[in-house]
């Protein structure tokens, strides 16, 4: 019977095992959204993980939302998060980068003063976001040109080779939690009337593109994507999220991916897990709020090559070794998972050694 304890190849990815640690937003960057001594800590203190996903990382000044978030734009960007991969590969890790592009869900007063809030529609998000002067409603986008689709599509593939040069092994394309990729998708943030919108076709046409892009920089064999089909979060809505589902993975099926990584919310309207099912093949990793019994019964049945787990590492550095002895799992601090600063990020203790 296969385990989560047993190695596995997603695309070109060796994984040691099949416990993977999710993106998480942790809100730690410095200026110039540069990673910093902080970052290497948390990750490497995490290389036990088969697979470590980064928090999402911008692929340029306008693809920014949150503040103290990353990106990997600029040469020190680069510099930076070569030494958080160094370390994460000297610990025996793989690591991959997730490039999240926020599009509407952003707020002037946490990008550089030039940068600008983009969108597939010129539609503001219903809700707030933190910024250091205290919460804010979310920014009026600007509807992108058609004409500008190209240029922002290939900030992916540039990210990608970014990414690469910084030591990743692979990347992930953020498309879902309300994020561009998702814009694009759903009808009730695209109301695009060129190649880009309306029509299913249309819609899934820029994730479709972009993954292309990143697939020329690094290989199929090291790009993943998430999804969650129907997803309400980030104010998205979409008439028919059975639908555009259904197309979108249908379309990138035969791009052979390293993976899909779904997060699965069995409450919502339509059932992610069955439309992956029904109309992907290839590898997934499955996110669903997972238990070790869970996520065990999914690798044992097959339903899923790998599970990621998000929370239970923010304050269980050592997941995998805990899992393995069936240890108690520690409780992280709710305060400080936005916080500044090493306090509930890198102060986690690991299990004594036996």
């Amino acid at each position: 019977m296969t385990t989560l304890f047993d190695p596995v190849q997603l695309g070109e990815l060796s994984l040691r095992n099949r416990i993977v640690m999710a993106p998480m937003t942790r809100s730690r960057a410095a200026a110039g959204d540069v990673p910093t001594d902080l970052h290497v800590e948390y990750y490497r203190q995490r290389a036990s993980a088969g697979l470590i996903v980064s928090e999402g990382t911008q692929p340029s000044p306008n693809g920014k939302g949150y503040c103290r978030t990353p990106g990997i734009h600029s040469a020190q960007q680069i510099a930076a998060w070569r030494a958080v991969t160094d370390a994460v590969h000297a610990a025996g890790g793989l690591m991959v980068m997730q490039v999240m592009h926020v599009g509407r869900i952003a707020h002037s007063l946490n990008k550089a003063a030039d940068a600008e809030t983009v969108a597939p529609s010129a539609i503001r998000a219903a809700g707030r976001m933190y910024t250091e002067s205290g919460m804010q409603e979310f920014a009026m986008p600007r509807a992108l040109r058609t004409e500008e689709i190209p240029a922002l599509i290939d900030e992916y593939r540039q990210a990608t080779s970014n990414a690469l040069a910084a030591g990743f092994d692979g990347v992930e394309l953020h498309a879902t939690s309300g994020y561009l990729p998702a814009q694009f998708l759903s009808t009730g943030a695209n109301r695009r009337s060129d190649a880009y919108g309306g029509s299913v076709e249309n819609r899934i046409r820029f994730v479709v593109e972009t993954l292309q892009a990143m697939i020329a920089a690094a290989g199929a064999g090291r790009v993943g994507i998430r999804i969650c089909p129907g997803n309400p979060f980030n104010d998205l809505q979409d008439d028919d999220p059975a639908e555009t589902f259904s197309a979108l993975l249908q379309a990138i099926t035969p791009m052979r991916l390293a993976y899909l990584h779904l997060v699965h919310l069995p409450a919502l309207s339509v059932d992610g897990l069955k439309l992956v099912q029904e109309n992907y093949r290839g590898n997934l990793i499955i996110n669903d709020s997972l238990t070790l019994d869970k996520a065990s019964r999914y690798i044992a049945e097959g339903t899923a090559a790998a599970a990621s787990f998000g929370r239970y590492y923010v304050s269980n550095p050592d997941l995998v070794e805990r899992f393995r002895r069936g240890a108690e799992l520690a409780d992280f601090d709710a305060a400080t998972l936005y916080a500044d600063g090493p306090r509930g990020y890198i102060d986690y203790p690991a299990l004594a050694k036996t």
